[in-house]
């Protein structure tokens, strides 16, 4: 068994805990050693795929089919392991699990109890992620002192116990506020944290203080005091630019030395070879490039944050910065609205999503990035929704439509899928064939590529003849040819539409090929663009 690291956050939410989990993972992972990621929340939902993105962000898709939390992305592109299925879970799948098994007689009749039944539940996944590994990372979603994480706190507490202290860690990520007017920073409520974590047959390892403002070692010693942690063991987590500068920040608090003090581990070379070159140019790049995701959930600013971070990726190694613009598809624009909205706009990007909501938006930006030669990624529903519009535009079929919307639409351009091994919904990993002499042959250089996918509703076959007709290219399809997996338009300098996820491949020093020649185009857009302004500006 390995060792295990619990990492746990105080004083309020959404404090980091993911790119703090993230972080550690990625110095060991540099160190060389063998690394697992795991993520468990208190909320009772047992679906995570069907939780609304306007509250949780977006919904992560293993290579396994696994819907997961947003921090399974952050854990992917930090350290790049996969993640699966058994890497994220719930307080609702935990407590169903042990239903299931009193159900089936396993309990013999006994009592069930949150202790030991829900808590032993708990303490299988610790050891079921640890197999075969150097570290496990749990993450426990939440703040300590929330009524619903109690039980996830009581299992580390028993496994700690049983496990051994020297083969186990906690990590304890707290806030330090900045008071302006005092100009003073305050650890009253690290303190308090700690206590009740205490309280709880806690005592942290190392704890990682996340401030605005650096502090000196008075402040760590005041902290350290107060919660009977050494103060060579409380560390600065100061705010950063960037999320992938914070690796780079625990490194030089020397996290990765406690850490292997701690399990008496070799203290080894952290390799930053290309982590630092991606560093540098996304640091350095001055020439900038607009991009302009469209979609419904842009009012949650971690909806689309793996495409939005994919973007990054892919323009940092092209020496470009990325400005994205969130555009709202529910706003019902009119064409002299969309002339303006996209007037500095340099690409387009349509991102996956369900539901009726926002899709019409969608619809014409897609018909406004088609007819004015501005390059376009499409994904998943986006994708789907390019196939729509040129269907009804340019292949002139009257209500073309997806019955996911509208199951009486009286011509189904995209339908419920159904491919030859009477799949309904195709979700993780799966094959897709590129044609080759096309978009997609060019930017993937395969002829055969695995991507992840997390959808019901496919273009129908039936009118695939049509719409290449007409100008729309099939380019890639399912493995058994009855799925299409990537539309494009050759007449146009960038519009492509793939309905796999290729966001949840995208690593910083690995961009997604996708995103590197949508970014390649998109640049190629602004320097037209700038000519023309040019040329308009001379006469």
């Amino acid at each position: 068994m390995g060792k295990h690291i619990f990492v746990l956050g105080g004083v309020l939410s959404s404090l980091g805990k993911g790119i703090a989990s993230a972080s550690v993972g990625f110095l060991l992972n540099r160190m060389g050693y063998s690394i697992a990621m795991q993520k468990l929340d208190p909320y009772l939902n047992v679906c995570i795929g069907a939780m609304s993105p306007f509250q949780h962000g977006e919904v992560f898709v293993t290579e396994d089919g696994g819907e997961g939390d947003l921090d399974l992305g952050h854990y992917e592109r930090f350290t790049s392991i996969s993640t699966s299925k058994a890497d994220n879970a719930t307080s609702g799948v935990i407590y169903e699990k042990v239903i299931q098994k009193e159900k089936n007689g396993e309990y013999l009749g006994g009592t069930v109890q949150v202790i030991p039944h829900i808590t032993d539940e708990i303490k299988a996944m610790f050891s079921n992620t640890s197999k075969g590994k150097d570290f496990t990372i749990t993450e426990i979603g939440g703040t300590i002192g929330d009524i619903e994480s109690l039980p996830f706190i009581e299992a580390i507490r028993q496994y700690r116990l049983e496990m051994g202290f020297q083969e186990t860690m906690i990590i304890f990520l707290t806030y330090i506020p900045y008071i302006k007017v005092a100009e003073e920073v305050k650890t009253k409520p690290t303190q308090h944290a700690v206590n009740k974590l205490r309280e709880l047959g806690i005592q942290p390892d190392l704890i990682l203080c996340r401030t605005e403002v650096s502090f000196d070692e008075h402040i760590k010693r005041k902290i350290a005091l107060f919660t009977n942690v050494s103060h060579t063991h409380v560390k600065q987590a100061i705010d950063a630019k960037s999320v992938y500068e914070i690796p780079k920040n625990y490194l030089k608090e020397g996290v990765h030395e406690l850490i292997c003090d701690h399990f008496s581990m070799e203290i080894r070379q952290v390799d930053l070879s290309i982590w630092d070159k991606f560093l540098i140019n996304l640091q350095n790049s001055k020439n900038e490039v607009n991009v302009a995701i469209c979609g419904k959930f842009i009012h949650h600013k971690d909806a689309y944050i793996s495409i939005a971070e994919s973007l990054k990726h892919a323009a940092a190694w092209s020496n470009l910065k990325v400005v994205i613009h969130n555009i709202d598809s529910e706003k019902n624009y009119s064409p002299e609205d969309l002339k303006n909205l996209f007037l500095n706009i340099n690409g387009i990007l349509l991102p996956s999503g369900s539901g009726e909501r926002g899709l019409d938006g969608m619809i014409r930006i897609a018909k406004y990035a088609r007819t004015n030669n501005i390059p376009l990624l499409s994904i998943g529903l986006g994708m789907q929704v390019v196939v729509i519009e040129f269907a009804h535009n340019v292949c002139k079929i009257e209500d073309a439509y997806s019955t996911e919307i509208d199951r009486n639409c009286l011509n189904p351009v995209i339908d419920f899928l159904l491919d030859s091994n009477k799949e309904h919904k195709r979700l993780g990993a799966y094959d897709c064939l590129i044609k080759e002499k096309t978009l997609a042959a060019k930017i993937y250089e395969e002829k055969k590529i695995s991507e992840r996918h997390r959808h019901t509703h496919g273009v129908k076959h039936n009118y695939w003849d049509t719409i290449e007709k007409h100008g729309m290219m099939i380019s890639g399809t399912s493995e058994d040819g009855s799925i299409v997996e990537i539309v494009e338009i050759p007449s146009h300098p960038f519009y492509i539409g793939v309905q796999f996820l290729p966001e949840y491949k995208s690593r910083p020093d690995n961009p997604h090929r996708l995103f590197r020649a949508f970014i390649c185009a998109v640049n190629k857009k602004k320097e037209t663009q700038s000519k023309d302004i040019e040329q308009s500006e001379v006469k």
